[in-house]
């Protein structure tokens, strides 16, 4: 847990870790902005997230989950049922990427990163086709990252920024992506305290109708602005446990619902 202003690994070096991520949803933002209540749906996506130093410079990423999508049966108010409950699971869509440390000095890091998703989950499933665990297309998410180590008194922090162009393809718009992110350790240096922001907005510019997703996290046009933050207890020298949570403040296209993962990560 090094509160360097930095990502890329150093060379040989590693850090993996394996996690729970999920939400549950009975509204939903619409293509408007506006709010309107959706059936009860969740997602629960199990994953692992790895990042290898090829050498100093040069950071291998990779992202693999497997999504189940699920819907809550449906019920009129007397309590007789009305739709039954239906799952689907299958492999998400992968993610495949390279970052690369451009500069680091004087407290202050800079790098850029490439990433690739993989359309290998289904873009259609269940019985109405709705229950998706990808999107189907192929992109490519380009990002700057600068990040700066500093102290308030005598504990010490880091900041994070990251902005970026995500292209996408079939029809789907592409987005502008930023990510702030600021943390400090405590209780002996134990327990990492992090705050983040992020923000999807759509260019608007894919041929895709989405208004009626419903929510779908793999509609076109999606876009959000969340709140969120994240504790990470160091349990050993190289094992480590986070549990996270987000909310959207506003968005398009997105389910209105707080979400939530955990996991134990790796570094040795």
């Amino acid at each position: 847990m090094n509160l360097q202003a930095q990502w890329t690994q150093e060379k040989g070096k590693g850090y993996y870790k394996i996690g729970v991520w999920w939400l549950e949803a009975d509204e939903h933002y619409t293509n408007t902005g506006l709010i309107d209540p959706n059936a009860t749906r969740g997602l629960f996506i199990t994953n692992f997230f790895g990042r290898y130093g090829l050498n100093d410079k040069i950071t291998l990423i990779g992202y693999i989950p497997h999504t189940r999508v699920y819907q809550n049966v449906q019920v009129f108010s007397s309590g007789r049922e009305q739709i039954p409950g239906e799952q689907f699971s299958s492999l998400g869509d992968i993610n495949l990427g390279v970052e690369y440390q451009v500069a680091k000095n004087k407290g202050w890091a800079h790098s850029i990163s490439l990433s690739l998703g993989l359309p290998s989950g289904k873009n259609r499933g269940g019985s109405d086709g709705s229950y998706q665990t990808g999107d189907g297309e192929f992109n490519q998410l380009l990002r700057f990252h600068i990040g700066k180590s500093y102290q308030l008194g005598a504990q010490h922090f880091y900041a994070k920024v990251s902005v970026g162009v995500n292209q996408r393809s079939k029809g789907f718009s592409d987005e502008f992506h930023a990510n702030m992110e600021t943390g400090t350790k405590v209780f002996k240096e134990k327990l990492l305290l992090l705050l983040r922001s992020n923000t999807i907005q759509s260019f608007h510019n894919g041929s895709l109708d989405a208004s009626n997703s419903n929510g779908s996290i793999f509609a076109n046009n999606v876009e959000v602005v969340n709140l969120g933050g994240e504790l990470i207890y160091q349990l050993s020298p190289k094992i480590s446990w986070g549990l996270s949570g987000s909310y959207p403040l506003s968005g398009r296209v997105l389910y209105r619902a707080p979400a939530f993962s955990t996991g134990i990560s790796y570094q040795p």
